[in-house]
C-alpha cells in the first residue's frame, strides 16, 4: 500500500535536500565575495562538488530516505541527524588534511551552517505534508475492518504507523464474538458491513475473515463492488507461516515464498555477475599482479611449502569448491579441521601479518572471476564445519542459496574470526539471511566501502 507515493516521496526529498544543499553552496559565495561573478571561480565551484559527492554517498550508504526509515518522523529526523554529523566531520576532515585555502575554509563552514537551516525548513515540509495527508478528506480513505480478531488488531496498528491516506472508522463484527474492548469502536454486525460503510463513507473494506471461514464473506463481496466499495480480504497465514510471507504470481496463480530472494531474479544475478568480474579483473590486473610475487616470496622465505593453501568450503547450492588464501601457516595437519585462534602458534610471522591486514583473502579474486564466489556473500566455511553448523542453526542451509562472497554484512559488522559458541554462529547466519532477502547492488557497495573501512581501521576479530 502506498509505494507509489512512499517512492515519489523519496524522490521529493532526496532532491529538495540537493537543491538546498547548492542554495547553501549559492549564499555561501555571496556571503563570501558579495558578487555573483565569484561563481566563475574553479576553486569554490570544485568545493561544492565534492560536497554534494559526500552528501550523495553518505545518505546513499546510510539508507536516510529508505522506505521504512521515512515512513516514520522520529526516524527520519534521527537519521536526518546522524547523516549531518557524519557529513560535517567527513568534509571538516578532507579540508583539515588537504591543507584548503582559508576562505575555502570559510565558505565550507558558511556552507554547513545554512545547509542545517534547509534540513530543518525540509523536515517541517516533510511533517506538514504526511500530517495534511492523513487528515485530508480529499486524499485520505474512511476504511472499516470486517471482524475482530488477532489479525484485526494487528492491520489497526499497521494503520496507525503507517497509514498515509488511511482513516480507520471501527470494525464490524457480530455481539456473540465479542469478548473485550477495543480502540476503534464496534459498528455494526457482519450482515450489515455493507449499510454501515455507506452511512460512513467508507471507501474501502479490509476482511480479515476469509470466505472458507464465512461464506456470507462472497455475498459482501458482490455486494461491496455493487456499491462501489473496495473490498480486501486479509488472510491469516499464521497457522502455517510464524514470520511475513512473499507473494509473487504466475499469471492467476498466487505463489507464497517463506522469504524474498532478490537474487532468484536473472537481471539481478546479471548485474551482481558484472560487479563481480569488474571488480575482480581490476585486482587481478593491477593489485595481485605485484601482491602474489612479493608474498609470495615473503611465505616462502620464512616456512616451506606452497604460497597458496587452498582449502575445500561449502558453495552456492551446497557444491564444494577449493577456496584460495595466501598460505599464513606453517604445513599442518589440522588445517582443514581446526579454526585459526588467537595466538596460534601454527600462524606465521608474514601470516599474522597478512591475515591482520586481510591480504590473505585477496586470491580469492581468482574464484569470483571463475564464478565459485561473488565479492559480497556469506563466508564460506569448511565443508566438515558445515555440516555441524547446519546441525546448530535451523535455517543454516538456506545461506547456501547463496554464492559465497569475500567479505559480507556479517563481516562488517564484526562477526567474523573463531567460532567460540553456537550464539556466535546463530547471528552470522541471522546477518547472512537478512543480506539474502535484502539484496541490492546498493548494499553490495556499501558493504565494500565498509570493509575497506574496517581493514584500514583494524578489526579486533581479524587474527
Amino acid at each position: 500500500m502506498n509505494k507509489e507515493y512512499k517512492h515519489y516521496l523519496q524522490i521529493f526529498l532526496i532532491t529538495l535536500d540537493c537543491f538546498l544543499l547548492n542554495i547553501s553552496c549559492f549564499i555561501s559565495f555571496m556571503v563570501i565575495h558579495n558578487n555573483i561573478q565569484s561563481l566563475e571561480n574553479d576553486l569554490y565551484l570544485l568545493q561544492c562538488i565534492k560536497i554534494n559527492i559526500v552528501w550523495i554517498l553518505l545518505f546513499s550508504l546510510l539508507g536516510t530516505y529508505s522506505e521504512n526509515i521515512i515512513k516514520n518522523f522520529e526516524s527520519f529526523t534521527k537519521r536526518t541527524v546522524q547523516s549531518y554529523i557524519i557529513w560535517i566531520l567527513t568534509i571538516l576532515i578532507y579540508i583539515l588534511a588537504y591543507q584548503s585555502t582559508t576562505s575555502n575554509k570559510i565558505f565550507t563552514i558558511y556552507v554547513m551552517l545554512i545547509f542545517i537551516g534547509g534540513l530543518i525548513i525540509n523536515r517541517f515540509l516533510y511533517f506538514g505534508i504526511t500530517n495534511y495527508l492523513k487528515i485530508n478528506h480529499d486524499t485520505a480513505n474512511n476504511v472499516i475492518i470486517l471482524g475482530y480478531n488477532e489479525t484485526a488488531k494487528k492491520l489497526a496498528n499497521y494503520f496507525e504507523e503507517e497509514g498515509i491516506n488511511i482513516n480507520l472508522i471501527g470494525f464490524t463484527e457480530d455481539e456473540k464474538n465479542m469478548t473485550e474492548l477495543t480502540n476503534y469502536p464496534i459498528l455494526s454486525s457482519i450482515n450489515d458491513t455493507i449499510k454501515t460503510a455507506k452511512e460512513n463513507d467508507v471507501q474501502e473494506i479490509f476482511s480479515t475473515i476469509t470466505p472458507e471461514q464465512n461464506n456470507y464473506v462472497y455475498t459482501l463481496m458482490k455486494e461491496a463492488e455493487n456499491q462501489c466499495l473496495r473490498f480486501k480480504v486479509v488472510p491469516n497465514l499464521s497457522t502455517y507461516f510464524r514470520k511475513p510471507v512473499v507473494i509473487d504470481y504466475i499469471r492467476d496463480l498466487p505463489i507464497l515464498s517463506l522469504r524474498a530472494d532478490p537474487l532468484e531474479d536473472i537481471g539481478n544475478k546479471l548485474k551482481k555477475r558484472i560487479i563481480d568480474i569488474l571488480i575482480s579483473s581490476f585486482v587481478a590486473i593491477f593489485i595481485l599482479s605485484w601482491l602474489i610475487p612479493i608474498l609470495g616470496l615473503l611465505i616462502k622465505i620464512e616456512s616451506k611449502g606452497p604460497v597458496f593453501f587452498k582449502q575445500l568450503r561449502t558453495g552456492i547450492n551446497d557444491k564444494s569448491f577449493y577456496c584460495l588464501k595466501f598460505r599464513s601457516m606453517k604445513i599442518n595437519d589440522d588445517a582443514d579441521s581446526k579454526q585459526a585462534t588467537k595466538n596460534d602458534s601454527r600462524i606465521t610471522k608474514i601470516g599474522a601479518f597478512i591475515r591482520k591486514t586481510s591480504l590473505d583473502e585477496f586470491p580469492q579474486f581468482i574464484n569470483v572471476l571463475r564464478g565459485e564466489m561473488s565479492i559480497v556473500g556469506p563466508r564460506p566455511h569448511m565443508v566438515k564445519h558445515t555440516s555441524e553448523y547446519a546441525k546448530i542453526v535451523d535455517q543454516y542451509m538456506i545461506r547456501q542459496l547463496l554464492k559465497p562472497g569475500i567479505t559480507g554484512w556479517a563481516q562488517v559488522h564484526s562477526l567474523r574470526g573463531e567460532i567460540t559458541s553456537p550464539e556466535q554462529i546463530k547471528m552470522r547466519v541471522a546477518s547472512d539471511l537478512w543480506y539474502l532477502e535484502n539484496w541490492n547492488i546498493w548494499l553490495d557497495i556499501r558493504i565494500i566501502f565498509l570493509t575497506i573501512y574496517h581493514v584500514f581501521n583494524g578489526d579486533k576479530n581479524a587474527y
